[in-house]
Formats: C-alpha cells, structure tokens, sequence
C-alpha cells in the first residue's frame, strides 16, 4: 500500500486514495492500541495479586500484639511456611520496628521509604514496586502503634513477592486482545475493500454511460440515479457540455455563413480574372483589375467581420478581462481613425463628449463596435451628410450615440437591422449585412443591447447602446489608529 503522505504528480486511483487514506490511520493506531492494551493488562493482573498481598499484610498482622508499647509476635511455623507456597514466585516478608530490629522473617527486605509527600497512617495498607536481589518486587506493608506510641517505635509488617505471575497474566490478556486482531484486521480490510467496490459503482456507472456517448452527443447527463454527491460534478459536466454546444454551434453557423457569403464575391473575382484575361485593351484591362483590387477588399472586410462575429458568439469575450477604460476616450480615438474616409466621402463626421465617461469593458472589442456604428453610418449617408459620434452620461449609465441624416430607417426595418445578413436597401450601398450583428453581439457581450431607430431631429438613423456607469469603490471607513495619526499631525489648540 502506497503512502498517502507522500507528493507526486502520477495520477491515483480514487479507489485506492479512499482504500489509504481508511487504512493508513488503522497502521498508526495498531501500535497505540498494543501500548494501551500492555497497560492495561498490568492493570487488570496487579489487582487481584495486590489484593492477596493485602490479606496476607493483614493475616501477619493480626498475630502482632502490642503489649505495654512492645511488640509480641505469635506466628506458627506452619502459617510462615504456608505464606511462602508459592510454585512460581517467590514471597518474602517479615515484621521489623523502625529502628531495624526484626522480629520475624527476611531481614535484607527493604525497609518502606522514610520519606514522602504525605506522612503514613497506622492501620493503613500502602503498596509499593522496589527491585530487591536482581528481582522485581511488589511490597504490600503497613505499620502497628498505639495510640500516643512515638513513631519511631512504630511497627513494620511487609509482604513483597516477584511479579512472574502478573507478568505471565497480563500477556495472557494482551494475547487475548491482540491476537484475535490478526484475523479481525484482514477481515476489517476485505470488508473495506467490499464496501469501497459498491459505493464507487455510481461513479463507475457514470464513466461508462459517458464513454458509451456518441461523440457528437453534447445533451445534458441525466442526474436522475446520480448520487448527491456527484450531483455538483454532473452539473458542472452539464454546463461545460452547453458551452460547448454554444461554440460548435457557432462554429457551424460560421462555417455556414462564410461558405455562404464567401461565395458570390469569389465567383465574381474569377469572372473578373477570366475576363482581363482574354482582355487586350490596356484601358480595358486596368478597369478589370480595378474590379478585382475592389472584390478583394470586399472580400477581406467580409472574412474580418464573419471572424469577429465568431469570437463574440463563441464565447470568447467572457475568457477576456475586461478593465475599466473611458468611453470618451475610445471613441475619439476610433473617431479620428475614419476622419479621411469621411473626408473621401464628403461626409462631415462630428464627434462631442462630457468628461467621466468611465465603464468596464473590453477595449478591443468596444473599438469594433464604435467601427462598425460609424461605418454604418457612413455608408448610408450620402455625399454632403453629417454623421455625429456622441457620448453621454448620467449617474447610472453611459450612452454611446451614432446620428446621420442618410437614407433613415423604418420602425419595422429597426427590428431586423441586427440579424446577420440583413441590409436595408442592397443596391445601394456595399456591405455584408455583418456589421450591427456583431455591434449586438459585442454589446450583449457587455450586459447591454444595442438600438437603431428612425432619428427623431428629421431625416436619417439614429444608433445608441447603453453601457452601465463604473464607480470607483467606496474609501473603507476610517480606523482608530487613523484618528491617532491625524491627531498627531494636527496641531495643539492655541498654538
């Protein structure tokens, strides 16, 4: 079994993560269980041999009289004999005063410690561990007076035997304990490994009903037997599978649209190339080549708008971060870029702006939709025309304006201006139908939508998109030590 603590970047099976991670703490623990088991187990067996230690204690000293303050001991042959049968240890006792004097049995037992936090009570039966000969002992003793006898004159009476039967018990218990967890341990981790197989089979069960998946099924998994615990998991899978089908689908519709689109300019490039080519009149030539040079342009705008239509319908912007940037400023810039071309057209391009415009936004892609509104407008808006790039603001919002006094718009027309492909009047200007798609695509893109209507001051088109106003976050309130400080820096009253 691999050790749960140890790092790497090779890929685990969860089942056997799950399997270590249960048994490794049981590793751990096994020993700890030994060391409580061993001591409890001296527990257990000291408790009845110390309880014969004491009624052997209190048997010798029932046969101690004391008589005017001196001791009498009556204490037969048979009973010392008797006191010293046993087969395994060996016992020792004997009865002394406190001035070393013996009265019966082993002198070289070791006399009770003088010393101690509490003072002993006559009558009391006190035990202790001690190592007399190269042999553990156990002593029981307890010491005889009389009342107002001194305590030097104080009786001894101990009873010490070597710990081989305790010792002999207390393995025979942690045997007893440990040695049926050989056969539980196993058992535990074959039950573990059972119950790990059967609560890891909805997890199978889910791997395989998305393996069996035809590779072009991109519908949402069902959650219906999935575990709550796998309910997160599914629904995350769920919602990647929606953005994925979002892409494929704009893929498709982007693949559709340029094989569409792409279409008439080239069949019109090869008609204009096969023509120069059996053409002999230089002038003739030139004005094909023209042709050409003009369908290339045309063409070239057409596969930079459907790829920009395809970034914003793909999801694209939302991996984008978008910074907090002046509208003002953005659409100047954009403004300054298409003054020749107005200028070309005849066309009086104006721009005005209050200062503050602040939003959040992607700098880029806002630069395309300012392009494509002012474009728009310069198409449809004929020689001798004015186009206005306006930018407002209140508290609460941003507004981006594009006015022209051009062909206009119909309130019915207004509704169908940004769907792809739709142009208000085909023979009269040149375009793809592209440009307000992708303006409302970028603007949903920023939590807005994007209008044209017929311009209210007469004549022409009136293009608008709110944005929401961005507001420098709140100064947090100020601290004690702020107080403190300023109270530093002001000056003293008076002064």
């Amino acid at each position: 079994m691999s050790n749960p603590l140890q790092g790497g970047d090779t890929e685990r099976s969860l089942f056997g993560e799950i399997l270590d991670w249960m048994l490794a703490p049981l590793l751990f623990v096994w020993p700890l269980s030994i060391a409580f088991t061993h001591y409890f187990a001296n527990n257990v067996a000291n408790y009845p041999y110390d309880q014969a230690l004491r009624e052997h204690v209190a048997a010798i000293t029932r046969q101690v009289k004391l008589v005017g303050g001196k001791p009498v001991l009556n204490l037969p042959a048979s009973a010392r004999a008797l006191l010293r049968a046993d087969e395994t240890d060996n016992v020792y006792f004997h009865v002394v005063t406190q001035d070393g004097k013996l009265l019966a049995g082993d002198k070289e037992l070791p006399m009770p410690p003088s010393s101690g936090d509490e003072a002993p009570l006559a009558g009391e039966i006190y035990l202790r561990d001690t190592e007399f000969n190269g042999q553990d002992l156990r002593i029981a003793y307890t010491y005889l007076a009389e009342p107002q006898m001194s305590r030097e004159r104080w009786i001894v009476v101990e009873v010490a035997e070597t710990t081989e039967k305790r010792t002999q018990l207390a393995n025979k218990i942690v045997a007893s304990v440990i040695l049926p967890q050989f056969i539980i341990i196993p058992l535990a981790v074959m039950l573990v490994w059972f119950g790990l197989s059967r609560g890891l089979r909805p997890l199978t069960r889910l791997r395989q009903t998305i393996e069996t998946r035809d590779p072009g099924d991109l519908s949402p998994i069902a959650t219906r037997r999935v575990p709550e615990e796998l309910e997160p998991l599914v629904e995350a899978f769920n919602e990647m599978l929606e953005r994925m089908k979002k892409n494929v689908e704009a893929q498709q519709r982007f693949v559709a649209d340029a094989a569409h689109q792409m279409r008439t300019p080239l069949t019109g490039l090869k008609t204009q190339a096969q023509f120069a080519i059996r053409e002999t009149d230089p002038d003739a030539l030139r004005h094909a080549l023209r042709q050409i040079a003009s369908g290339v342009d045309r063409a070239g705008r057409l596969v930079n708008q459907l790829l920009t239509l395809a970034r914003t319908e793909g999801g694209e912007v939302a991996q984008q971060q978008h910074e907090v940037l002046d509208l003002s400023q953005l659409v100047r810039d954009t403004v300054e870029d298409w003054v020749m071309i107005a200028i070309d057209k005849g066309i009086d391009l104006g721009f005005e702006a209050e200062k503050g415009a602040m939003i959040t936004g992607n700098a880029f892609l806002l630069r395309e939709l300012a392009k494509n509104l002012i474009d728009n407008a310069l198409r449809y808006t004929p020689s001798g025309g004015h186009v206005t790039c306006r930018v407002l603001h209140d508290q609460q919002h941003v507004v981006f304006e594009v006015d022209d006094d051009g062909v206009g718009i119909s309130e019915e027309q207004s509704e169908l201006v940004f769907e792809r492909f739709y142009r208000v009047d085909d023979a009269a200007s040149e375009g793809s139908g592209l440009g307000l798609a992708i303006v409302q695509e970028i603007a949903v893109q920023h939590d807005s939508s994007a209008t044209l209507k017929p311009n209210p001051q007469g004549r022409g088109a009136l293009a608008r998109v709110v944005f929401v106003a961005w507001h420098p976050p709140p100064p947090p309130p100020p601290t004690p030590d702020d107080f403190s400080e300023l109270y530093r820096q002001s000056p003293p009253i008076g002064s």
